[in-house]
């Protein structure tokens, strides 16, 4: 009954197993290798992008902050959502990479930003020498709440940052479960709608630790390859990421996994929502959720054994997050259920 994260869960079989066999002689280090270089192709045909490059790190931080420091000068002011995760979650890193670049934080409801608010708050945006410069737009998809960017509306966010001259990263940390949830295809949910750098995540999706940074522009590749260096980031025996890599995006694995984690929140959730005193905070569009409840089914579900993290409602009440994993089992879903129906 583990829903605290899908950080928490294991590594399947099919990457294990590419690990031994990348494992086995020699290849040359810092992304030299025949394997990283089957991931660019692999990456290339997913996203119908033959000019794109694609570079691995091993941690979400690293992507992000990595990926908006090619977008954003250190003076330069990057929009985000209010809850977005390259705000509230990455310790300053997305600052500390930039060398400066500020965060300006954008409203919106279930985690989303609406063209529309986006369009008022840029046109209100100072530009003299004395504020920070329009340089990017970051969006999650997932966002933080758990919903998703459909294609159509990211590419309507995506213009009005053309328009006002920002470049546009996405934070894919579980874009697998945004694509699984909407039917777009990679390129629909990433550069055809205008986004410029996407971290493609994988760790949140069962790799051990391995992240794809997929650069559309390929001008700014040589730009990354120099911060990643410099910034610690450029693992010597890079097979090892490759590895991961190519495992999780071969015959669909990466798509199918995220599948079974959405799935997975949506039997959770809809069971949850049938309980008096539950309430959804947002709609459930991938594999997580927050949930109002009262504190004595939290207590309950605590003293069973279950594993989740709280998440308070703007009220004061009981509430918490949960988040479902590609390994989330039914036996385990049912138990929680059973708990919380006292």
């Amino acid at each position: 009954m583990e829903f605290a994260s899908d950080n928490t869960s294991g590594v399947p079989q099919p990457v294990l197993d590419a690990l031994v066999r990348a494992n086995a002689g020699y290849a040359m280090g810092y992304g030299a290798d025949a394997v990283t270089d089957r991931v660019q192709a692999l990456v290339r045909e997913l996203f119908e992008a033959p000019q794109a490059e694609v570079r691995l790190v091993a941690t979400g931080t690293a992507a992000n902050a990595l990926a908006l420091a090619v977008l954003a000068p250190p003076w330069g002011a990057i929009w985000c959502h209010a809850a977005a995760h390259v705000d509230c979650d990455e310790c300053g890193a997305p600052e500390f990479f930039t060398g400066g670049a500020k965060l300006v934080l954008v409203p919106g409801a279930h985690g989303r930003i609406a063209p529309e608010t986006l369009e008022e708050v840029l046109t209100r945006a100072g530009r003299s020498v004395h504020q920070v410069q329009p340089a990017a737009l970051s969006l999650s998809n997932l966002t933080e709440a758990g919903t998703v960017y459909d294609p159509d509306t990211l590419a309507a966010l995506c213009a009005v940052a053309r328009r006002h001259g920002l470049g546009v990263h996405l934070d894919g940390a579980r874009f697998a479960n945004a694509l699984v949830a909407t039917g777009a295809t990679p390129a629909q949910a990433s550069w055809k709608a205008g986004v410029d750098v996407l971290c493609l995540g994988g760790t949140k999706n069962g790799l051990m630790g391995a992240e794809a940074v997929v650069i559309f522009d390929p001008d700014r590749a040589a730009e990354f390859d120099l911060r990643r260096k410099r910034a610690g980031h450029l693992f010597s025996k890079h097979r090892y990421l490759a590895a991961q890599m190519e495992a999780w995006l071969t015959d669909g694995l990466w798509l199918d996994l995220a599948a079974r984690a959405n799935a997975a929140a949506g039997r959770l959730t809809a069971g949850l929502a049938a309980l008096p005193g539950v309430r959804l905070r947002h709609p459930v569009e991938g594999n997580l959720a927050f949930v109002d409840w009262p504190e004595t089914m939290a207590a309950r579900l605590r003293a069973g054994g279950a594993v989740f993290h709280d998440a308070p409602a703007s009220d004061g009440g009981a509430g918490a997050r949960l988040v479902a994993s590609w390994d989330s089992g039914d036996d385990g879903i049912e138990r929680f259920l059973a708990l919380a129906r006292g």
